[in-house]
Formats: C-alpha cells, sequence, structure tokens
C-alpha cells in the first residue's frame, strides 16, 4: 500500500556548512559530538538509479538532490551523472534544477537517454546526451507527456508510452465538474523515429499499457495490459502478451496471475522473464517467473523460497541475474533459466543492494546499494569478484556525523512465530539503563524494513537514536522478504496476530533491559498508520504517544473510499465489508475510541487518494469528542498518500520528533505548540 522513497550531490555540503554551523557546529539538542538532526536529514543526497553502458566503460546514475525547505517546498531535483569505470573518474552531465527520469543508452552505447521537461518543453520529452560531452538534445516530443520508451535494437526507432489526448468540447461550459472514474485515458504504446518527419503511430491495444519493450531481434514487442488505466487495474490485472510492432496484433499471451513486476526478453527472444506474484492472492510480485515467448502460463523458479527476487537481469540464454530479499538483509545471484544452479555472489553481509544494471554476459554489475552508515550509493562488482566496490560518496560529512549501533534482531511471537526487526539504540547508551522506545510499523502491509540506511522524513531513526531513544522496525507477520507463505499469514485478520507481533516486539525489548515499559510510542505511515491507530485505542496501556501518517481508522468507510478496493479485497482482507459488518467495525480503532488514553499526533496528505483524508478525520473526531488524551490533526495541502516536497517532510519530521520528545522524555502534559517556524527547525524541533 505504501512505497518507501529515498532522497539524497556536491553542492549540499555548502549549504550544509552555512545552516548546521549557524546553529552550532558540535553540539545537537544536548547532545555532544556531531549528530544528525532533521535538518540535516532534509539536506541528504542519494542516487536514485544505475544504467551501464553496453561496453562496460561508463555508468550512467541519477542523483536525488532536496530542495532547501527553509527557502521553498517542493520535490526533489534529480541529476544525472556518469562515471568512467576505469579511471574511476565522476563527471556531472545533468545537474541543478531539473528532473532526469528513465535513463538507458541508446544502442551504440554514444549517448545516455533520458525523459525530462526542460525549460520551452510543455510536457516530458526524450532527451539524449553524448557520452563525449556536449548539450542534451530533445529528440522526440509528443502531444503528452511520454512516461516509458524503449529503444528499438537498431536504434532507428523508439517505442514509448503516453496516454491518449483529452477529448476538446468546444460547446462545453466555462465551468466543468470531474465525473470520478468515468472518462479514463488510457495509456498506449506509440513507435516513432526520433528527428524524422512522419508522426508517431499508434498501436490498436485493448486497455492500458504499463510496459513495453523490443523483442531482441525480431519486429515485436512485449507488453503488459490492463483492463483501464485504474490504479486497481495496475495492481490486479496487469497481463503480458506480445503483439506486432507494425500492427499491433496480439501474437502471443501469457497467462500470469497476481501482481506484476518487471518484465524482460531473453537475449535470444525465445523466453520472457517476469517479477510475479505467485497467485492472484500473493500480496507482492516477488516471485521469479519465466514463460516461453509463445504464450502460456509462466513456470516459478525456485517455489517455495522463503525471500523475495527484488530485481533481475538475463545474463545470458540460460542465465539469469537476481538480487534477492533474505528477511532484513539482501543477495546478489544467478538462477538457471529453468530455475536449477541458484549461486550466490554477494551474501547477506555485504551491503543492502536495491537495483542493479548489468552488461551482457554478465562481467561487469552496477548497483545501487546502502548500509547502515550511508543512504544509496554507486556500487560496482567486477569479474570474479564476490564483494561489490562503492564508487560514490554523495554524503562526504555523513563521515563526521555519530551514529548510533544498529543491528539485526529476532524474537518470538506469543505463538512461537520466529520474527525479525532492525534496532538502532540509543547513542551513548549505559548498561543497564532503560531507555524510551519509537516502534516505527512499515506500511503494506506487503513491504519489509532492511538492515540498511533507515533514517528520512518519516522515520526517526538516527536523529531519535541521537536524542537518546531506542528505534525499532519491526518486520511483523504479512511482511515480505520471507516468501509468499509468510506474507500471507496476515490475510483475513486485520490488526489481529499481525498487530500482536508488535507488541510482542515492545516485551522482547523490555525483556532483554533496554526498553522504559511505561515510555514506549509508536508511529508508521498507510498500513503502519493503521497499526499507529490500533496500538494508540486497542491497546493504549501499553503505548505513551502515537504518531499517526496517512493511517487507516475505520475499515468500513476506508472500502468505500480508496481507489485499490480490490486489492484491499484480493491480498489484505480476503471479504468484503457487508459479508461481516461487524468483523469489520471490530477491526477498526476508532472503535476504540472512548478507551484510548494515548496522546496522538494524526497527519495526512489532503490529496491522498489511497487512504482517504477522512480516515484521519474520522479518528480525530471521535478522539477529540471523548477528550481522554490530547490528539491533533495536521493536513498537508498538495500532498498525497506520503510527502513528496521539501518543506511538508521536515515539518513532519520536526512534529514527530517533538511530539514524541514531549510525551516520552519530557512532561507529557498539554500537547506541544502546533506552529512550526524556522527557529525551531534551526533548533531541530526541541522547544524549552
Amino acid at each position: 500500500m505504501t512505497t518507501r522513497s529515498t532522497v539524497h550531490s556536491s553542492l549540499f555540503k555548502a549549504l550544509f556548512l552555512t545552516l548546521w554551523l549557524a546553529a552550532g557546529p558540535h553540539v545537537a539538542a544536548g547532545q555532544s559530538g556531531n549528530v544528525l538532526t532533521p535538518l540535516l536529514v532534509s539536506q541528504i543526497h542519494a542516487v536514485g538509479s544505475v544504467s551501464v553502458a553496453p561496453d562496460g566503460r561508463f555508468i550512467a546514475f541519477t542523483r536525488v538532490v532536496p530542495r532547501d525547505p527553509l527557502k521553498e517546498n517542493g520535490p526533489a531535483w534529480v541529476e544525472l551523472h556518469v562515471i568512467d569505470v576505469q579511471t574511476r573518474e565522476q563527471r556531472p552531465y545533468v545537474t541543478g534544477s531539473v528532473n532526469v527520469s528513465r535513463i538507458d543508452w541508446t544502442p551504440d552505447g554514444s549517448g545516455i537517454s533520458f525523459l525530462s521537461r526542460r525549460p520551452g518543453d510543455e510536457r516530458t520529452s526524450l532527451y539524449v546526451i553524448p557520452v563525449g560531452g556536449g548539450e542534451a538534445k530533445r529528440v522526440l516530443s509528443f502531444d503528452a507527456s511520454i512516461s516509458s520508451y524503449d529503444w528499438c535494437p537498431s536504434g532507428k526507432s523508439v517505442l514509448f508510452l503516453a496516454e491518449e489526448a483529452a477529448p476538446r468540447n468546444a460547446e462545453a461550459l466555462p465551468y466543468e465538474p470531474e465525473v470520478y472514474e468515468e472518462g479514463l485515458r488510457n495509456t498506449h504504446v506509440w513507435i516513432a523515429e526520433p528527428g524524422g518527419e512522419e508522426k508517431p503511430k499508434k498501436l490498436p491495444l485493448d486497455g492500458s499499457v504499463t510496459q513495453a519493450v523490443w523483442h531482441p531481434s525480431k519486429n515485436q514487442i512485449a507488453v503488459t495490459l490492463a483492463p483501464t488505466s485504474l490504479i486497481d487495474d495496475f495492481y490486479m490485472y496487469q497481463r503480458v502478451r506480445v503483439v506486432d510492432a507494425a500492427t499491433g496484433r496480439v501474437l502471443s499471451a501469457v497467462e500470469n496471475s497476481g501482481k506484476l513486476g518487471r518484465i524482460e526478453w531473453s537475449p535470444d527472444g525465445s523466453h520472457i522473464a517476469m517479477l510475479s506474484g505467485a497467485d492472484i492472492n500473493d500480496p507482492s510480485d516477488g516471485r521469479l517467473l519465466v514463460a516461453p515467448a509463445s504464450g502460456g502460463k509462466p513456470v516459478e523458479l525456485s517455489p517455495g523460497l522463503e525471500g523475495d527476487f527484488m530485481d533481475f537481469a538475463w545474463v545470458d540464454e540460460e542465465k539469469i541475474a537476481f538480487i534477492g530479499a533474505r528477511g532484513v538483509q539482501t543477495v546478489y545471484g544467478h538462477i538457471g533459466r529453468d530455475g536449477e544452479s541458484m549461486e550466490t555472489v554477494i551474501t547477506e553481509d555485504g551491503p543492502v543492494l536495491t537495483s542493479f544494471s548489468v552488461t551482457g554476459g554478465g562481467d561487469l554489475v552496477a548497483f545501487t546499494a546502502e548500509t547502515p552508515e550511508h543512504p544509496s550509493e554507486v556500487y560496482l562488482l567486477g569479474k570474479g569478484r564476490r564483494a561489490p566496490e562503492r564508487l560514490t560518496v554523495s554524503n562526504g560529512w555523513l563521515s563526521d556525523i555519530r551514529l548510533a549501533p544498529q543491528e539485526a534482531v529476532t524474537f518470538k511471537a506469543r505463538d512461537g512465530l520466529e520474527l525479525e526487526g532492525v534496532l538502532i539504540r540509543p547513542l551513548d547508551a549505559v548498561a543497564g539503563r532503560r531507555y524510551p522506545l519509537i516502534l516505527v510499523v512499515h506500511g503494506g502491509p506487503e513491504a519489509h524494513d532492511t538492515n540498511g540506511w533507515l533514517t528520512n522524513y518519516a522515520d526517526l531513526g538516527q536523529v531519535a537514536a541521537a536524542r537518546g531513544f531506542a528505534v525499532f522496525y519491526p518486520n511483523y507477520r504479512g511482511s515480505t522478504g520471507r516468501g509468499v507463505t509468510f506474507s500471507k499469514l496476515s490475510q483475513g485478520d486485520p490488526a489481529g496476530k499481525e498487530f500482536d507481533d508488535l507488541v510482542d516486539a515492545v516485551d522482547h525489548l523490555i525483556g532483554i533491559g533496554l526498553v522504559d515499559r511505561s515510555k514506549v510510542g509508536v508511529t508508521g505511515g498507510s498500513y503502519g498508520g493503521y497499526a499507529t491507530a490500533w496500538l494508540s485505542t486497542r491497546y493504549t496501556d501499553r503505548f505513551a504517544a502515537g504518531v499517526m501518517f496517512v493511517g487507516i481508522s475505520n475499515k468500513i468507510s476506508k472500502v468505500g473510499t480508496t481507489d485499490i478496493p480490490d486489492e484491499e479485497y484480493l491480498v489484505h482482507a480476503r471479504k468484503r465489508p457487508w459479508e461481516n459488518w461487524t468483523f469489520f467495525l471490530e477491526r477498526s480503532p476508532i472503535y476504540y475510541a472512548a478507551q484510548s488514553r494515548t496522546p496522538l499526533l494524526i497527519l495526512h496528505g489532503k490529496e491522498d487518494p489511497r487512504v482517504n483524508v477522512g480516515q484521519s478525520h474520522e479518528l480525530y473526531r471521535h478522539l477529540k469528542l471523548h477528550g481522554n488524551a490530547p490528539v491533533r490533526l495536521v493536513l498537508y495541502p498538495g500532498e498525497g498518500h506520503g510527502n513528496r516536497n521539501s518543506t511538508a517532510r521536515l515539518d513532519y519530521m520536526v512534529r514527530s520528533l517533538e511530539w514524541f520528545e514531549h510525551y516520552l522524555q519530557g512532561a507529557g502534559d498539554s500537547a506541544p505548540a502546533a506552529r512550526i517556524d524556522r527557529e525551531d527547525v534551526r533548533s531541530s524541533g526541541v522547544r524549552p
């Protein structure tokens, strides 16, 4: 239900020094030494994606550069950089106030292509910049923004995805209302010759296209089709088809089912590999499947694997490279096309791998990867090597920041199920002393936390640890990373054993002598927000503070207001509300609002289509009417299911930290002041 975003160049250092030194270079919130603050977190850069040149000489990558939240509220910029593999020299190619996406190499390797909307563009267009340097040139624009593209192997043509043009009505009234979920515009495949005079040709396919990939040698395209452009259809009903590139005629159908991730042709074009759900009820696309290009039912590689496939690429006709999740760690390896001969190259001891790009034959692999000490960077694995080499340092100043110890933790639920999580201990913790805890619950629940970088605007992580908190990220039942069976354990039982696991995680940390039972807080977004609301009402006696983000409070009205009702039904609830109204009501936090004594901060984007903002309004109103504990509702105009913009992100982190400090470390009386200003931010959100 949610996704975790990463944010992250070098022009940052000047801004960092100006702002940080102005506030005091060696002291933050009473802690000795250099520690992370909300303002510093808001300025972290990260690598977004990587792409290796066909000949392996260069690695193109994007760097995500946040805007200054004290000056403007906007999404991060995304730059294009290139690394010379032989010399390790890094060069900026497209930087500044830019947004680069979908980076790739032209088939001959002479240029880097990307999508961007640059000055003078009405819509997102396709650009190419020569690898030898020079200005980026727009090679293709269209009547609508281009959302994706793929080069024909010859390089003469390119296919791209774009929505069909909106119909124009000359007789329309001066005001026209929006008719909900009607008049949808599908996304289509178009084929064009960059620089040519002919108009792009649209393929007449029935449905909305979400992916399209050229055959390695034939005039054929593999596409993924959803019935409509609705997000529910995207999640649950994408299907793979092979079509003729000249006519759009369907040549074969792959009978995949359930959620679908990336697809890719084998080098000889005989097979198509894909990330997919094992079935329609699998909550994630974590299985690796292969189907003959002639169609039919795909075969799952390594069925029963107690882990997930996260990314893949064909190495040759018989072998596929992959990144796999194994609990809170990741691995990189190879597997045969028939599912045999699985080999691990980078073990769980390496960095947390998130994506990769590989040359033909697999001689060189570039990764995006993170560790507990730094966010996403570029790593390189050379031929014959088994440990990747870090190539980029996007935040050199982090080496001077004092970080708290972080470790993977295993504990048992009350029914004996073994669970995992990641613990960040308080910085400078003293043995034998108990500390307040912030429990950070991930969303989904088809997601999981890894033992990598765990600090961003919505995850207090190292910022809270520097202020004397223990911070724990539990992978409760229903999380991904441990196979299909584990990820289905919570289905049909919302707020049941899955959230009992969270209480059991707290009890484990109390049991090992680390946590003060009377000073436990909980936070999370989306499904993690649901958990926060549940623990702050149903388990109010166990939690002294909560911060709920874009969360669920009423399981009945949530179904009627979300844009993913089928996803909710098929991979979560497994029944509709009208099948048992009482059950859904009793699994709703509002049902327990009268007994809540937990101070709750509720935050929500006003334009959230996934979890309607009314979910927060409902819980706020019920808690306010009962009046048993402080409650505050903060709404972010222009934000959806999570905050994208710089100041909104910083505001969120400062408020969350302040709420927990007030109720878990401070007086815990009336709520902190509602207003956040620059001085609060410069002092890291700590007020007298």
